[in-house]
C-alpha cells in the first residue's frame, strides 16, 4: 500500500491554551496511539491533503524528532462550518500485528444487467479489511461484467488473499436492478432490498485505542 509522509513537531503541552494557539497558527493537533508511549504532536493541514482528500487508501510515515512513525489513519474531526481540520488520530504499525482499514472498491468490466437496460447499485464505495501492514491491498477489485438484472455480488463472492473483510458474507456489495424507464406502463420499480450498511468490527477487533475527542 501507497505511504505519505506527515512531518510533525512533537508537542510538550496539551492544554486547551495551546491546542487553540496552535489551530490559530493553522496547524492540527495529532495524537499517535499504539506504540510504547502516546505521542502528541503537530503538523501543517496542507499536509493531510493527499491523506483525506482522496479516494485511495494509504499508510503513513509520521517523522518528529528524527524518527519515522509508520501508522494509519484512524479518526479525523471536522470543524461543522468551516470543514477546517480539528484534531487527528493516528495508530502505530507493527509487522506482525493485524490492523483495520477502509479500502476503497473498484468496479472493473460493464454489467450484462446493465447492458440489458438494468441500474447499477453499489451499496460499499469501500470495505473494511483487516490484515498485517504489509498485505493491506490499494483497493479492491471486483468485476461486475457477468452481474445480469436481478443479481448481486456479495461480500463473501470476492476472493482475497493475505486478509479478510470486516464484513458478513451476505452483506451486498453492488447489485443490477430493473430500471424504472425499463418497466412496462411506466410503474415505478418496488426495491424490496435496503442498502446494506457497513458491518461495525466485534468488539476486540479493531487494533487501535478509542479515540479521544479534541482538546
Amino acid at each position: 500500500m501507497k505511504s505519505i509522509t506527515i512531518q510533525g513537531t512533537k508537542r510538550e503541552s496539551v492544554g486547551k491554551k495551546s491546542t487553540k494557539a496552535l489551530r490559530d497558527a493553522e496547524l492540527v493537533p495529532c495524537v499517535v496511539y499504539g506504540g510504547e508511549e502516546t505521542l502528541n504532536f503537530s503538523a501543517e493541514e496542507r499536509a493531510f491533503k493527499g491523506l483525506v482528500y482522496t479516494p485511495e487508501a494509504h499508510t503513513v510515515s509520521i517523522e518528529v524528532d528524527g524518527k519515522t512513525i509508520p501508522a494509519v489513519l484512524q479518526d479525523i474531526q471536522f470543524h461543522p462550518l468551516t470543514d477546517k481540520i480539528l484534531h487527528v488520530d493516528f495508530y502505530q504499525l507493527s509487522e506482525d500485528k493485524p490492523v483495520i482499514m477502509d479500502v476503497p472498491v473498484k468496479l472493473t468490466g460493464r454489467s450484462k444487467g446493465v447492458v440489458a437496460g438494468g441500474a447499477l447499485r453499489q451499496s460499499f464505495r469501500k470495505l473494511k479489511v483487516k490484515a498485517i501492514p504489509a498485505n493491506l491491498p490499494d483497493e479492491i477489485v471486483v468485476d461486475i461484467t457477468p452481474l445480469k438484472i436481478g443479481s448481486k455480488l456479495y461480500v463473501g463472492d470476492i476472493k482475497t488473499q493475505g486478509f479478510s473483510f470486516m464484513h458478513p458474507d451476505n452483506a451486498v456489495v453492488v447489485a443490477v436492478k430493473m430500471a424504472r424507464t425499463a418497466l412496462k406502463g411506466g410503474a415505478a420499480a418496488e426495491d424490496d432490498d435496503e442498502e446494506e450498511g457497513e458491518a461495525t468490527p466485534a468488539e476486540g477487533e479493531a487494533p487501535a485505542a478509542e479515540a479521544t475527542s479534541a482538546e
